[in-house]
Formats: structure tokens, C-alpha cells, sequence
């Protein structure tokens, strides 16, 4: 399966119009070095956000800049060997070489904190120190001259590299003051000093530097003070004193596989397409199984629940004086005391349409975001119509509808047991409440009747209670029956991969079925043995209940008690169904929440990858549309308008009309040469061209000619003799002088000119490859 993965370059922000820097490839190495590259940066996010005035913030810091660094140092060493092709700029091995180093700088920076915290000596501090340095700088050295990192990196860099030389200074002129050597003390402060002036005058906006740069101060002043006034000690120059030592005390954590302890693999459970089938069908089977059975016993329950109470037992063998609260029905009544009473089904049954409409929601806002997508996709495909090539949201959409609608069919029906229960909630409650009153409330409840005889230790009394007490131990088994059949549990994924692998092929229903049979056989038999053996007790229970009857004496007053007793007997079970019923489902209840809140995650990826995929598309349809061309090529202009409009006179094809020309240039040209004023006989004129700023008018005498409306090419040389031209002599008042030698290019010819003299060359226009063209012949005044 060819699974292409994309991925957009970390540091790229892109442009307006080209966007980010993002590399696709069908390569699961590629995918890998992806994650794990999003790995180290959240490492090192987490670390930076600790709190490092704490030792285990200190520690954490330190784990996790390692791991990070570890992590950079694995992309380098495998990305090329991955990918078989050239990586984008972030995770290429100079990059994340880089990432590696600034990662491991920053975990010995964190040693250096801890060693000053705990206050350790200055010789070990200094030596920490200064191996920081050492990394910062090597970090800076790797990425001075490449523009692969942001640039706000590099100040940084340079910043913490100083900044930890000068605390490696500060420290090792502590030492050196123990040591009485006090003119190297003042050497490493004044150098201490001068380089955090350097990160104080250069990367203030970035770091802040103005404690440690009073602490060094204070102590420089203080050192030359004393050296001053009391030890006259030489200080030495830098180069003099004897180099700092290095300790380092971190490394990168190298990557191990899995790199989380809490790692499962998702393809774990994943096998050939006949055995996920088989399994399937399996775990069916194995539900039925086990439904089954746990149904049978839980209806076997319940009827000989229903027939208790329909004979009134036990509390009609418990009842013998008549005036008391036999001892079963008190023992009902405390159960459901301790459960809470009717304040507990209020709770629930409270708690229900809560739950019920928090789902609701789940799933209206799943659909809601999947029809705003699905709107703004037909919006766009009705718009680009057959330029927007994707698939449309509505077929894509239709498997997460269906389960939407799957679900709705659940809630509905769920709606209708929560009618139920709640109808069958009040058809007991006021029986349900008398349970719930003390024993004296109760015993007043209850009617009272005297029997005629006493039945004290009779034979059938102590049948009955023999009878009774193994219909309960029935019971009991059951329910250790029900955990039972609930706690098998086999992965038959084993025996489907060898039957397949024997056979070729899997018969899924033979192998099925002898597992189950081998797993729930002696269950399913005790089940049926447990099922035979209440029908035996209620048979024995209801002959012997005759017997009872006929012995107790029945009267009104016996009759009404022994209906109020049945009655509570029966409050009671239903208490204990109710209260089974509304907690399953809460628990169905929130356990649907989950599954809906699993499908609304699923709904807004597919949504957020949709709107990725639209942004691309759009962004590439805009740059299609931009580069195509505005308006089609303009025709060739006919003949008719390339010459002059004549009035009575026709034109002459041969004379076209020259076209004015434009000068674009940056700098200032000089002023054109003003051409002398024609007279047409056909009431018109060529269009002169247009004056240069600062360049006298035409006279008055001249008509103005319209501009051509479009480019008709490059102008043609004018000669003597073309018609709608000819030579007259300029006014008086011209003079050939009026500029001034300093505006004009080239130099003044004699101010006279014989009639075909060439004329005084003028400039030549910019941007034209065509030669200069002569000028008007003037007539010799």
C-alpha cells in the first residue's frame, strides 16, 4: 500500500504567494523522522517550561534537553539513509546537527544552575561553566553563515555563549582569590565584565543581563580596591592566565525502540483479511453464547421472584403473630435504605436526560461541522465548476452519515426504555417509599392479624424455609455464574493463523465452535443444572405452601396484611431492578459519550484535512489563474490607420504617420530638440512629438493632432518632399541658442545652415534599437 506522507518545512514561514516549504513522500523512514523530529522539539518545550528554581524542575529540564539533543543526533545520522533523497532544510544532518548542540548546551547550562543552587565549590562551577560555553559556541561556529535557523537564534547564541564565559570568569576569579592570587582575580573580572557589556550593548532586546552584570561590578570594584590599598598585586594579561578547565557532565540520550513506556503497537492485531473475518464472526458467536445464558438465568430469577411474592413467602412463614414486621421485609426494607431510597432513583432518573441530551449535542455538533464543510465545498465546486478536482464532501461524507445515523436510531430507542423504566418507576414508588420508613412507620403501615392457632415449629413451616433457603444459595450460584461466563476470555487469533496456515484455507465455524465448546461447555452445563434444579424447588416450595394455607386461618384482616406484605416484597424487587436499570444506563449512557466523542475527533480531522487540502487547492487555482494571460494579443492594425486622414486630398500609403515616442528613463534626459512648425494643405498635421519637462510649447500657430489611440510600431524616417510636409522658413523670432550650451548633448554647429545640410543630431531615445532618425531640414534665413 503506496501511503504518501506530507510534511511542511518547521522553520519556513513561506510568502504570500508561494506558502511553506512542505516535501510528500512515500516513505514510512520519511514519516519516522517526522514524528521523531516533533518529538525532540516538544522534549525541549517541555523543558524550557519547567521550573528551574526547583530540583525537580532542574531535573526534568536535564532529562528532556538530553533527549532532544539524542533525538536531532538520530535524524542526522539516519535521515539521508531514509529518505534516498535530499531532505527539506530542517531536518537535513547540518540542521538538526546544530539542534543537537544548542540542545546540549542548554542541558549543561541546567548542571551549572544545579551546582550553583546547591552551591557547590567555584572550581567545579567555573569548570561547567565554561563547558557550556564551549557548546554555545560550537553551536554558533555551525550556524554563523547558513540561514537554515531563525534568525533570532543567532543573538542568542552568541548571547549565552558570553554570558556563560563570564560566569566561568566570575568563579574562577573566586577561586583565584582563595588561592591570594589577586591580580588574576581582577584580570578574569575586568574580562567577565567586559563580556557581559557585550551582551548588555548587543542582545539586550533579547537577554537581560543587568544582575549578573552588578554582581561582577560590585566585585571589581571591590577586588581593585583592595588590591590598591593593600596587595599591589601585578595584574597579568589574559592571554597570560592559565585556561579555564571543562567538565561535562551531560550527553545525548541515544534513541531506544520504543521510545515510550506506555508504547502500543497499532498493527499489532493486524492479520490476513480471512482472519479478521473469522474473528469477527468468532467474537459474534461467543456474544450470543454468553447472552444467551446470562439471560436464561437472570429470567429464571425473576420468575422465582414473582412466585415468592405471589405466595407472599418468606414473609408469610416469618408472619406467625400478626402484629410484628416479619424479618424478611425489615431486611428488605434496610437494603434499600442503605441504597439510598427513592432519593436514589430520583437522582438517576434526574441524571438521565442530562446525559441524554449531552450526546445529542456530541453528535448534532459532529454533523454540523460535516455540513458546514460539505456547504462550503459545493459553494466552491459550483464556482470553479470543472477546475475544482477533488472528491466531492458528499460521497466522502457517507459512511460517517450512516454511523451518525446508527447512533441516532440508538438514542432513540434509548429514549423509549427510559419511558419505561420512569412508567414502571411510578407505578411503585409510594410501595418503594414505605420500605423506606423505619421499622415502627412500617409496622403501623401493615395490617394486623391475629391467627386463631399458633403455627410455631410446625412440619410444613420448616419445609418451607428449607425450601426457601436453597432457592437462595441458587441464586447466589448464579450470579457467581454470571461473573463467570463474563470473565472468559481467549484470543483466538492464534488458532485461526494456524488453521489457515495448515489448511490454506479456514473453516471458521468448525474451529469456532469447538473452542466454545472446550471455553463455556461446563458453564452452559451448570447453567442448565442450576435452571433444572429451581424448577424442582418451586415446585416442591408451591405443594408445600398448599399445605400452609389450609392450616392458617383466613379472614379478612389475615387477607389484607398478607396483600400488603406481597406488596412490599414486590416493591422491593423492582427497587433492586430499577436501580439496576438506571445505572445501566448511566453507564450505557457515558459510555456512548466516548464512543461519540471518538466519532467527532473523527469528524474534525477529516474536516481539518479537508480544509488543508482545499487551502492547497485554492492557492494553487489562484496562482493558475494569475498566470494566465489578462486579454488576448492585439491584431495587426490595418493599413487605413497607419497612414494620415487626409481631407481632399487621399493619403498616401507609402507615408505613414510616425508615432509619438515615450522617453522612460530613471534619470533626466535633456530637453528634445522642438521640431519647426508645417503647414498642411490638408488642414492637418503629424503629431509632434511630446515635450520633455521643461521644454517650451509649440507656437500658437501650430494644430494640435490626436495621439493614436494604440502602438503602430516604430516610427518612420521623414524626408523632404512627402506629402503633407513642406518647408518654410521659421519664425522670427526662433533662436537656436535659446537653451544654452550647458542643457544641450553635443556641441552648437554654426548658427546657419545651407538648405540639405543634415541637421544637429539629436538624443537618442532610450529603449528604441532603431538608429536616429534625421530631422526637419531648415530653410537658411
Amino acid at each position: 500500500v503506496c501511503v504518501t506522507f506530507t510534511w511542511k518545512d518547521a522553520f519556513d514561514k513561506g510568502s504570500l504567494f508561494g506558502g511553506s516549504v512542505k516535501l510528500a513522500l512515500a516513505s514510512l523512514g520519511y514519516e519516522k523522522t517526522c514524528v521523531l523530529f516533533n518529538c525532540a522539539a516538544l522534549a525541549s518545550q517541555i523543558a524550557s517550561e519547567q521550573n528551574l528554581d526547583s530540583d525537580e524542575g532542574l531535573k526534568a529540564a536535564a532529562k528532556h534537553y538530553q533527549f532532544a539533543s539524542g533525538a536531532f543526533q538520530h535524524i542526522k545520522d539516519t535521515v539521508l539513509s531514509s529518505l534516498n533523497r535530499e531532505p527539506t532544510v530542517d531536518i537535513s544532518p547540518d540542521t538538526v546537527g546544530t539542534l543537537s548542540l544548542i540542545m546540549l548546551a542548554q542541558a549543561q547550562e541546567v548542571f551549572f544552575l544545579k551546582a550553583t543552587r546547591d552551591k557547590m565549590k567555584d572550581a567545579i562551577i567555573s569548570k561547567l561553566a565554561n563547558q557550556s560555553a564551549d557548546y554555545y559556541g560550537d553551536a554558533f561556529k555551525q550556524c554563523q553563515y547558513k540561514d537554515t535557523l531563525p534568525k533570532e537564534v543567532f543573538p542568542v547564541l552568541a548571547a549565552k555563549h558570553c554570558i556563560m564565559q563570564a560566569n566561568a570568569e566570575y568563579h574562577q576569579s573566586i577561586l583565584a582569590k582563595q588561592q591570594k592570587k589577586f591580580g588574576e582575580e581582577i584580570s578574569r573580572l575586568q574580562h567577565a565584565a567586559d563580556l557581559v557589556k557585550t551582551v548588555a550593548s548587543r542582545y539586550d532586546e533579547y537577554i537581560s543581563v543587568k544582575d549578573l552584570s552588578d554582581k561582577i561590578n560590585r566585585a571589581l570594584t571591590a577586588a581593585k580596591k583592595d588590591n590598591d590599598f593593600i596587595y599591589h598585586d601585578r595584574i597579568p594579561d589574559l592571554k597570560d592566565l592559565e585556561p579555564i578547565g571543562k567538565a561535562s557532565l551531560v550527553k545525548a540520550t541515544p534513541v531506544v525502540v520504543p521510545v515510550s513506556q506506555k508504547f502500543i503497537d497499532l498493527f499489532e492485531k493486524m492479520v490476513p483479511l480471512a482472519v479478521q473475518q473469522a474473528l469477527t464472526v468468532y467474537n459474534q458467536r461467543k456474544a450470543d453464547l454468553v447472552n444467551r445464558s446470562i439471560a436464561q438465568m437472570r429470567e429464571a430469577t425473576n420468575l422465582a421472584n414473582g412466585v415468592l411474592a405471589s405466595l407472599n413467602l418468606p414473609a408469610a412463614i416469618e408472619d406467625i403473630s400478626g402484629d410484628s414486621v416479619p424479618q424478611s421485609i425489615l431486611q428488605k426494607s434496610k437494603s434499600v435504605i442503605e441504597q439510598g431510597g427513592v432519593q436514589t432513583i430520583d437522582q438517576l432518573m434526574k441524571d438521565l436526560p442530562e446525559l441524554l441530551q449531552r450526546n445529542r449535542e456530541i453528535l448534532d455538533e459532529s454533523l454540523r461541522i460535516l455540513d458546514e464543510e460539505e456547504a462550503t465545498d459545493n459553494e466552491l465546486k459550483n464556482k470553479f465548476k470543472e477546475r475544482w478536482q477533488r472528491t466531492p464532501s458528499n460521497d466522502l461524507y457517507k459512511p460517517l452519515r450512516t454511523e451518525a445515523a446508527n447512533y441516532r436510531n440508538v438514542l432513540d430507542k434509548a429514549v423509549q426504555a427510559d419511558k419505561q423504566v420512569k412508567e414502571r418507576y411510578q407505578s411503585h414508588r409510594e410501595t418503594i417509599s414505605l420500605l423506606c420508613k423505619p421499622e415502627e412507620e412500617l409496622n403501623a403501615a401493615i395490617p394486623s392479624a391475629n391467627p386463631a392457632k399458633t403455627m410455631q415449629g410446625s412440619e410444613v413451616v420448616n419445609v418451607l424455609k428449607s425450601l426457601l433457603t436453597s432457592l437462595d444459595e441458587v441464586k447466589r450460584e448464579r450470579e457467581g455464574l454470571e461473573n463467570d461466563l463474563k470473565a472468559v476470555n481467549f484470543d483466538m487469533t492464534s488458532k485461526f493463523l494456524t488453521a489457515l496456515a495448515q489448511d490454506g484455507a479456514l473453516n471458521e465455524e468448525a474451529v469456532s465452535v469447538t473452542e466454545l465448546d472446550r471455553l463455556y461447555g461446563s458453564l452452559t452445563h451448570k447453567v442448565q443444572e442450576s435452571l433444572k434444579k429451581q424448577e424442582e424447588l418451586l415446585n416442591s416450595i408451591q405443594s408445600s405452601h398448599q399445605e400452609f394455607s389450609k392450616m392458617k386461618q383466613s379472614n379478612n384482616e389475615s387477607n389484607l396484611r398478607e396483600e400488603v406484605l406481597k406488596n412490599l416484597a414486590v416493591a422491593n424487587d423492582n427497587y433492586v431492578e430499577l436501580i439496576a436499570n438506571l445505572k445501566e444506563g448511566t453507564k450505557f449512557y457515558n459510555e456512548l459519550t466516548e464512543i461519540l466523542l471518538k466519532f467527532q475527533n473523527k469528524c474534525t480531522d477529516i474536516v481539518f484535512a479537508r480544509k488543508t487540502e482545499r487551502d492547497e487547492l485554492l492557492k494553487d487555482l489562484q496562482q493558475s489563474i494569475a498566470r494566465e494571460p489578462s486579454a488576448p494579443s492585439f491584431p495587426s492594425v490595418p493599413a487605413y490607420q497607419t497612414g494620415p486622414a487626409g481631407g481632399n486630398k487621399p493619403p498616401t500609403p507609402s507615408a505613414p504617420t510616425p508615432a509619438p515616442r515615450t522617453i522612460v528613463s530613471s534619470k533626466p534626459q535633456p530637453p528634445a530638440r522642438p521640431p519647426p512648425p508645417v503647414i498642411s494643405t490638408a488642414n492637418t498635421v503629424s503629431a509632434p512629438p511630446p515635450a520633455a519637462a521643461g521644454t517650451p510649447a509649440a507656437p500658437a500657430s501650430s494644430a494640435a493632432s490626436t495621439a493614436p489611440s494604440q502602438a503602430q510600431g516604430p516610427p518612420y524616417p521623414t524626408y523632404p518632399g512627402y506629402p503633407g510636409y513642406c518647408q518654410m522658413p521659421l519664425p522670427m523670432g526662433y533662436n537656436p541658442y535659446m537653451y544654452g550650451q550647458y542643457n544641450l548633448p553635443y556641441t552648437p554647429s554654426p548658427v546657419y545652415q545651407t538648405p540639405g545640410q543634415a541637421p544637429y543630431p539629436g538624443p537618442q531615445q532610450p529603449g528604441y534599437p532603431y538608429p536616429q532618425q534625421p530631422g526637419y531640414p531648415y530653410p537658411q534665413q
